[in-house]
């Protein structure tokens, strides 16, 4: 037989009694009543006899199907149950009036299975909450209560394991089941998409029953309790969790349920050591029930006189008097609210409007359009307020996101500002000295000397554009910030030459954009760092100036050629190595070819052909015409397309000689002479044509000067 002694103390789970959304749904029936003189839950609201009792003598009553209720009048009241109901029963209801007290973990649970991928439900096949999460599916689906069972249901079923398929679990499942069932699925099913859909009440729950029961266990004679209907889920479970841990578990429903007689006779037998008494509750359990069941034990324990008192605790607190009033204990797990706090609300329904939210207190909560804010807003988010307005007689209370949304904003900054952190926000007006930007609803003040434009430039450049800036001022009391375009540019400039200097090596690839332009050259922006593409490495056509090739503000793909860290230059290429046109030329044409080529160019020893883009032949002055000549020009002109042979190639110096007078005249048959005459070399000629060429300007210059008078 159990046994305590003197010492013996109750303990009482913090969260023992009505979760939030059972509360919620008991308060929502209630009003319905209020409001209509009398209203009809559809199916019992919660597992809990005591519970229905309670709402009855507030002129709610319960039927088992919506068929019980359809005789009805026309102008009956419905509410649907915390449980939650299938697609089916809000059809049935359309054009009723009626009042949706679907807990709203559940809710989200009917939106992630409403899609057309295939599902499978952790839970109980019988339970209310898994026939209407099943009643919104609308694809196959199977429900499986244990590890073993959805092995068993993977092996079989090859569809699940091929598509994709949804996994949820009813919102009371236990905690250690699920976890396993996870292991399974992802065993089986490499794209399963996995919903953790239990409670967060029903774990921390079910958590603190296995602590607890744990803790009466090592207890000499200790006893645990736990109050709730055999046909509540939750209930069950955390009685089985006790069990598990407590050999001496008691389950009841009521205070009714107590053997008195036996309790008395527990506390005559004395035990070595202290011992506790732990008392739980499940979720649908009205916080009377739990306060009358802790009222009797305390009482009839504390009369066995001689042998000691029982003292009463909660888990977090040791009351010495002996005394609690339960009914604040179970009320600690329900939120204060009042004007000013921050609360986190659960999403329930939205119009144009309002926003209509959860808050797990009796009093209903309300968003006005007007202070939602610029977020987006789903049914079932769980979203953070702050508290405007407390209306305890009519039972509702107003919130703001918008204000709590600023708060936060203004956190963030303070915080950015003490870490010296570059923001982005959107420049949304421009005022006489500056502009004004918005980050998360908060506007910051920019001067013009700030702006990153200059001087003689124009602010409306900057409107309506987003813009990366600093903190330079913050003022917490006023809320006055004052921010630096300019500062977090220079910022980011210098954190991006850092990088580029750390990463840079011959032959990375960078895509900049051409901010200016020489005869010489481009100077491309790499991200902080200008690099300079020489006109020859531009392309590889010939071009006098870079314009002919590209402009500024065009964005360009160049090549590191070499750098200098610490002169802090970089040369660059944007020619294309794979578009190499001696590439094409040496595959394509070849020594004693005749072709067709361009003049792109004359010199005082010949003239540059282009023969292909990108590929020019040198015409030597000997080889332009049969007849010797002294000028070029007298024979071509630039832009004239003239007949020549290719007579030389020079593939690693890159060079061709080209020859119009190889076409114009056959070549001589060689002269057999005793004495071999070397001819001069294209080069020599060259040079020849030069001497001669400054003989003859030698000779005009003295006779213009013995022209001159003597002074």
């Amino acid at each position: 037989m159990m046994t305590l002694n003197k010492d013996c103390s109750i303990v009482i789970a913090d969260n023992a009694g009505f979760c939030s959304g059972v509360k919620r749904a008991m308060e929502i029936a209630a009003e319905a009543a209020r409001k209509h003189g009398k209203a009809y839950t559809i199916g019992r609201l919660v597992h809990n006899h005591d519970a229905i009792r309670i709402l009855e003598r507030k002129n709610v009553f319960a039927a088992e199907t919506f068929e019980e209720l359809s005789e009805l009048e026309e102008n009956a009241v419905f509410v649907i149950r915390s449980h939650g109901v299938g697609q089916e029963v809000y059809d049935k209801l359309a054009g009723r009036t009626f009042y949706d007290a679907t807990c709203p973990f559940v809710k989200k649970i009917h939106h992630i299975v409403s899609g057309d991928a295939p599902v499978i439900i952790a839970g109980d096949r019988a339970h209310p909450e898994v026939i209407g999460i099943a009643g919104h599916i609308k694809s196959e689906y199977d429900i499986v209560n244990s590890p073993s069972e959805l092995e068993t249901l993977l092996n079989i079923n090859e569809s699940f394991r091929h598509n994709a398929p949804i996994f949820v679990a009813q919102t009371t499942f236990n905690e250690y089941k699920w976890r396993d069932c996870i292991q399974i699925i992802k065993k089986h099913c490499t794209n399963a998409k996995i919903f953790d859909t239990i409670c967060n009440a029903t774990v921390e729950r079910q958590s603190q029953a296995r602590k607890l029961s744990q803790e009466i266990a090592e207890s000499a004679g200790g006893i645990m309790v736990v109050i709730g209907s055999k046909h509540s889920s939750n209930s069950v479970k955390l009685y089985e969790i006790c069990k598990e841990n407590c050999n001496s578990t008691v389950f009841i429903e009521n205070a009714r349920d107590l053997n008195t007689a036996d309790l008395k006779e527990m506390t005559r037998i004395p035990t070595r050591g202290a011992c506790k008494i732990g008392i739980t509750a499940g979720a649908s359990v009205p916080a009377e029930i739990i306060k009358e069941v802790h009222s009797i034990m305390s009482m009839e324990i504390k009369s066995v006189g001689e042998f000691g008192s029982l003292e009463t605790v909660t888990a977090d607190e040791t009351l010495s008097d002996g005394e609690i009033d339960f009914m604040a204990e179970v009320d600690k797990t329900f939120q204060k609210i009042y004007t000013g706090k921050r609360v986190k609300a659960c999403v329930m329904s939205i119009n144009n409007n309002e926003i209509v939210v959860d808050l797990g207190v009796k009093q209903s909560g309300y968003i006005p359009a007007d202070e939602i804010g610029d977020a987006e807003v789903k049914l079932g988010d769980e979203i953070e307020c702050i508290v405007t307005k407390v209306n305890d007689a009519e039972g509702f209370v107003h919130l703001s996101k918008k204000r709590i949304d600023s708060e936060l904003g203004f956190e963030k900054l303070v915080a950015a500002y003490n870490e010296q952190t570059v923001l982005e926000g959107l420049v949304d007006s421009v005022v006489n000295s500056g502009v004004m930007v918005t980050f998360e609803g908060i506007k910051i003040f920019v001067p013009a000397s700030q702006s990153g434009v200059p001087k003689s430039g124009n602010l409306e450049t900057l409107l309506k554009k987003t813009v990366k800036f600093k903190l330079i001022e913050i003022n917490e009391q006023r809320k006055r910030l004052v921010g630096s375009i300019r500062a977090a540019s220079r910022l980011e400039n210098d954190a991006a030459r850092e990088k580029f200097w750390a990463e840079i090596e011959v032959g990375k690839k960078f895509v900049g954009e051409i901010k200016s332009m020489e005869s010489y050259g481009v100077f491309v922006d790499l991200g902080g760092v200008d690099g300079m593409v020489h006109l020859s490495e531009l392309t590889w056509a010939r071009v006098r100036h870079p314009k002919e090739a590209v402009s500024i503000g065009e964005k360009l793909e160049v090549t590191v050629k070499s750098y200098d860290p610490e002169k802090r230059r970089v040369s660059l290429s944007a020619k294309d190595p794979e578009a190499n046109p001696w590439t094409k030329f040496i595959n394509e044409y070849s020594e004693g070819l005749a072709v067709k080529a361009k003049v792109v160019n004359i010199t005082p020893f010949g003239a540059f052909a282009q023969i292909i883009p990108g590929i020019d032949g040198l015409i030597h002055i000997s080889q332009i015409s049969g007849d010797r000549i002294k000028n070029v020009s007298e024979k071509l002109q630039v832009g004239q397309e003239v007949d020549v042979q290719i007579t030389e190639i020079n593939p690693d110096q890159e060079r061709v000689s080209i020859s119009i007078k190889a076409l114009l005249e056959p070549q001589p048959e060689p002269v057999v002479e005793e004495e071999t005459v070397e001819e001069p070399s294209e080069t020599e000629e060259a040079e020849s044509v030069v001497e001669e060429n400054s003989e003859i300007v030698e000779e005009e210059t003295a006779e213009h000067t013995e022209e001159l008078p003597e002074e």
